[in-house]
């Protein structure tokens, strides 16, 4: 059984979606997409530097463009996603790339969608110094008491042996001086906000009125949300969950736990691929992974399928 995810913030790098323009028709759909939200794609995936795509605004939308771009390369029709692919999942704000992939929004609408959340999450981030660490190693049973106790939150849990935490700049940097017992290392990530906290609360009404102006679709294919490690099956209560998730933890170790008891075999994540491909290999071994990268990875994406599907996907 084939899981295909799709990633979320911080997994953007400089440059990332050059190579994915050689491909026929994807600057076109990257240039509408980009006069629909008033953000040049194009340009913030190919020549920007990091600290420009680390911007909350410019980065989740990059983020599902490209997630999209990548996908629908191995799956062109919804016919084809729901007949080959047996769990969706995004993580974070990969969630709204889910959602298009799996028949709730059309692309076009969740790429407004993203637009919005980026901005006001954005928004809400300027109020406060903000930001996020990524804690390697240690038992959940020490690591969540001590961030209580230096007022963080654990805002994705992200299962193998990894937690995000979530706060102020003054805590973090307590954070970075007083280690819970057990942890290797803490990573600042290239986010600019503490995200899925409270910090977020501004954006959730933002959210809400955006979402009341959509006409969801039930998902073709099971999606599996980050709220609780769920499979959702009614659209309306999906988009409802996008709301609610922006200021609340991500549960990505329980993901992985239901791909489990769905009986997943095979894992491929979107562009740009390789961080939830990294968990995956902690967190469910034995499951064959593979990350999208550039259009060098089709290929052995395709055969990948083919083993792991009913029918293969035909070569483009």
């Amino acid at each position: 059984m084939l899981v295909l995810v799709a990633p979320g913030q911080g997994a953007q790098t400089p440059g990332f979606l050059t190579p994915w323009l050689d491909l026929p028709g994807v600057e076109d759909r990257l240039r509408e997409w980009s006069a629909v939200i008033d953000l040049d794609l194009v340009h913030y995936g190919t020549k920007a530097d990091a600290d420009e795509i680390r911007d909350t605004a410019v980065a989740q939308p990059l983020l599902v463009a490209a997630s999209l771009i990548s996908a629908r390369q191995l799956f062109t029709t919804a016919e084809d996603f729901s007949r080959l692919v047996g769990a969706a999942a995004g993580h974070s704000v990969g969630e709204l790339a889910a959602s298009a992939l799996t028949g709730v929004l059309p692309d076009e609408a969740a790429m407004r969608l993203v637009r919005k959340r980026g901005l006001a999450m954005a928004d809400a981030a300027a109020v406060t110094e903000t930001g996020m660490s990524a804690l390697l190693g240690g038992e959940p049973d020490a690591i969540l008491p001590h961030l209580e106790k230096l007022g963080l939150t654990p805002a994705n849990v992200n299962g193998a042996g990894q937690i995000v935490a979530a706060g102020t700049a003054e805590q973090l940097a307590a954070l970075a001086e007083d280690k819970p017992e057990g942890t290797r290392k803490v990573i600042p990530l290239k986010v600019a906000g503490a995200f899925h906290t409270h910090h977020m609360a501004p954006a959730v009404s933002v959210l809400e009125t955006a979402v009341g102006e959509l006409s969801p679709a039930d998902p073709h294919t099971r999606y599996v949300s980050n709220k609780d490690g769920q499979v959702v099956s009614s659209g309306q209560e999906l988009v409802q969950r996008l709301v609610g998730q922006v200021a609340n933890p991500v549960r990505w170790d329980l993901c992985m736990e239901t791909f489990k008891e769905l009986g997943v075999t095979a894992l491929i994540e979107a562009a740009p691929g390789g961080t939830l491909v990294g968990l995956a290999k902690r967190a469910l071994p034995g499951v064959k992974t593979l990350a999208l990268k550039t259009p060098d990875d089709l290929d052995a994406a395709r055969a990948l399928i083919a083993e792991h599907a009913d029918t293969a996907v035909p070569a483009e």
